[in-house]
């Protein structure tokens, strides 16, 4: 455990929240002098308090004793980044490689096949790109036991519904 790391994590956190130092000393009944300690990565939070702050710091317990590193285990990652890349992909055979040409139009008529759904239409709306991307994302948790980064996944989707529903998944299937 680096006291370090974890007090950058708990900094940057807090400026990204727009949180003080006295803030967050009020919300514990502690010192800013206490947070700025941390901060400085010459003392932890007292475990007692460690749910709580994670809650208001809008991360989890594990992110902040790791300073923020997400340390793995056996499972894979699943980054919003490489599933943008994925449908990217798609849309890069086309391009490439033409839209009557076979190799395109298989893999679309797979996917339709397989996903019950014209992808097509689907990658032409925003927001239907948005449900395909969390539908990735949680078929990866659930069938290859990936884990996903919610702080990732919070600054990506913005609908407060899907990063709920996300993170339950992600907690279900953990």
């Amino acid at each position: 455990m680096n006291t370090k790391e974890i007090g950058e994590y708990i900094k940057a956190r807090r400026t990204a929240l727009g949180l003080t130092q006295k803030d967050i000393a009020n919300k514990f009944n502690i010192t800013f002098q206490a947070v700025s300690k941390w901060e400085m990565g010459e003392t932890l939070p007292d475990t007692a308090l460690l749910l709580d702050l994670a809650d208001l710091l809008k991360t989890t317990v594990d992110n902040i004793l790791n300073g923020g590193t997400i340390v793995a285990k056996k499972y894979k990652r699943i980054c919003v980044s490489d599933v943008l890349k994925g449908f990217e992909a798609i849309e890069t055979v086309k391009k490439c490689f033409g839209e009557r040409s076979n190799f395109y139009q298989g893999m679309i008529e797979g996917i339709n096949h397989k996903m019950n759904m014209d992808i097509e239409a689907h990658l032409s709306n925003p927001d239907h790109r948005q449900v395909m991307y969390a539908e990735v994302i949680l078929q990866a948790i659930q069938f290859e036991h990936a884990y996903v980064d919610m702080d990732e996944i919070r600054q990506f989707f913005k609908n407060e519904k899907m990063v709920k529903f996300i993170e339950e998944y992600a907690l279900k299937f953990s």
